[in-house]
């Protein structure tokens, strides 16, 4: 086996060029007490003029993971974020819950508070250096990650750097947890030997049993009402999905989406909710779809099959998800898909009247969910002050082949095309709000030709640090449109206590506590601090107008924009 030596002088610099070689390219940190062995170690290479891996100064942890999140969406590349001791710890927890959920490889580290109260280079010589200490740093992140450990020695660098990426990208992907010791990065040495090539292959895409694919395409094939429901897919599955749905006339629903998983362009597209076709549906296959409906609220009938697709179809992290499923399917989608397809052509060759009818039968539905959107925007487009459909209207007017969505929510779903793999990402089904400023940050940083547009609630703008954010994005030249859709309160949550108490007294009495987010700031003042270009809109004359200048200032100034839309109060 291939070995390469450097000259080092302590533990920190062979760390940054450990990661160097294992082909990570940014370190996104919001520093500590614990860093000084680090920034020394940055401070080192760029003294000697060489290339590691690049510090990102970000100084909040929630923003910090939320880059990691969008790059990696960008690039499918492991991503590497530190944080300080417990308390950046806990400040981050909220967007590794979110990157677990939407299995983001991300080698997530902390420092340690010293573990010697004297003796060592490194040890404690600050008052936190005691109050910062846990018992269990790692329980608090421990249920959110796959793996965690704490480097112990110099001499098990390469084998635990190594474990933990090969663990963050072995399917299920997900983020996993090093704590770092000051005290061990403070080490002095001469010499780093690592393996050029380790051999630590993970294995490729999962691959699905022949049988399995039989038996599903044996279902699919003698159903008279078949339903496909998808949520996350990859790119690489986009295309063949399509392809299985429009060859054999498969509605698909894209329900609850985080990416692009079906164009909407596709006479196949059968909206964004499964609940008119999913009564009647015989066979249903579920496509990487954690929640494929609501049985609180619909279900399939009893007799329907389920056929629940995807790298963990069980979704085995989640405690309870009782969904049927009267055959499961382990497997990269992409693969599967195509094999199914396959298994589908030999089925249904001679099927072509009854495959080109209910064609025609599911195009007609799509014509018609498209008219009503239209019809839904031809009403909003007066509304003062705005509404949110005619907003997302204007958004999808201005959208080109090279502009990427980041949507944390407000984006109304069948106002905006989407056709290509990548220009659609939407926040994790957990839920942790503050996603999307970050995750437009990172996938500007990968993705530094594009223009990338994040639209967010006025909850969510001020979940995901603005200040921060602004900052990033500023002193790293990454300029993102940020289209602030803001209500004044938390939407989802009156939308929660509209649904539990349709009849209830906040109902009755147009009053719901701790949903309010009145008075509201001047949102577009904020980025002015940070050099930005902000604007208020609050008629719908000015909201495409608005977007152009918004645009010129990022894509021509390359300044960051925010456009504070002022919408009207959620209907009751």
């Amino acid at each position: 086996m291939e070995k390469r030596n450097f000259k080092i002088e302590t533990t920190a610099q062979a760390y940054l060029q450990l990661l160097s070689e294992r082909g990570i390219e940014y370190l996104f940190a919001n520093a500590g007490t614990d860093f000084a062995p680090l920034i020394d170690a940055f401070a080192y290479y760029a003294a000697m003029g060489k290339s590691v891996v690049k510090p990102v100064a970000v100084p909040h942890e929630n923003v910090a993971v939320a880059m990691a999140h969008g790059y990696y969406l960008a690039t499918g590349k492991p991503q590497a974020v530190m944080v300080h001791v417990n308390v950046g710890t806990a400040n981050a927890l909220n967007g590794i819950i979110n990157a677990a959920r939407d299995r983001i490889p991300i080698l997530f580290t902390a420092g340690r508070t010293p573990v010697f109260e004297r003796g060592p280079h490194g040890a404690r010589d600050l008052c936190i250096h005691w109050a910062q200490e846990s018992f269990d740093q790692a329980g608090m992140v421990r249920e959110y990650v796959k793996w965690d450990y704490e480097l112990r020695d110099f001499r098990q660098l390469e084998t635990v750097v190594d474990r933990a990426l090969e663990i963050a990208m072995s399917e299920p992907r997900g983020p996993v947890y090093l704590t770092l010791p000051r005290e061990v990065l403070a080490q002095s040495h001469d010499e780093f030997t690592i393996s050029a090539a380790p051999r630590r292959h993970i294995g490729g895409a999962l691959h699905p049993g022949p049988g399995d694919i039989e038996a599903a395409a044996g279902m699919l094939a003698a159903s008279k009402a078949p339903l496909i429901i998808t949520s996350s897919l990859g790119a690489g599955a986009v295309e063949p999905l399509a392809r299985l749905a429009e060859s054999f006339a498969i509605p698909a629903v894209a329900f609850n989406q985080r990416t692009l998983c079906f164009p909407t362009t596709s006479p196949m597209h059968a909206g964004f909710s499964p609940t008119p076709l999913l009564e009647e549906a015989d066979t249903v296959l579920v496509v990487e779809s954690d929640v494929p409906w609501y049985p609180s609220l619909t279900s399939p009938s009893e007799d329907c099959k389920v056929i629940q697709l995807g790298i963990d179809p069980l979704y085995s992290r989640y405690p309870v998800r009782s969904f049927p499923r009267d055959l499961a399917i382990r497997s990269d989608a992409a693969t599967a898909i195509e094999m199914l397809h396959q298994a589908l052509a030999r089925r249904c060759a001679n099927m072509g009247q009854e495959i080109a009818q209910r064609f025609a039968r599911i195009e007609t539905l799509h014509n018609t969910l498209r008219a009503g959107w239209r019809g839904e925007m031809e009403k909003a487009c007066e509304s003062s002050p705005l509404d949110p459909v005619w907003v997302s209207h204007c958004i999808g007017a201005i959208k080109d082949g090279e502009t990427v969505i980041v949507n944390e929510y407000d984006l109304v779903p069948g106002q905006v095309e989407f056709d290509r793999p990548g220009e659609y990402f939407g926040g994790s089904t957990a839920g942790g709000l503050g996603w999307g400023l970050g995750a437009a940050l990172g996938l500007k940083l990968a993705l530094p030709h594009k223009t990338v547009v994040a639209a967010v609630g006025d909850g969510s703008y001020m979940f995901g640090n603005p200040t921060p954010f602004h900052f990033v994005s500023r002193a790293l030249g990454l300029p993102t449109l940020t289209v602030i859709f803001n209500n004044h309160c938390w939407n989802a949550v009156r939308r929660a206590n509209r649904l539990l108490y349709p009849e209830g007294w906040a109902k009755k009495a147009g009053n719901y506590p701790l949903t309010d987010l009145s008075p509201s700031p001047d949102f577009e003042r904020i980025v002015s601090a940070s050099d930005g270009y902000g604007e208020r809109v609050d008629k719908p004359s000015e909201v495409l107008p608005a977007l152009g200048r918004a645009l010129h200032a990022v894509r021509v100034e390359k300044r960051q924009a925010v456009l504070n839309m002022v919408l009207k109060a959620p209907a009751d």
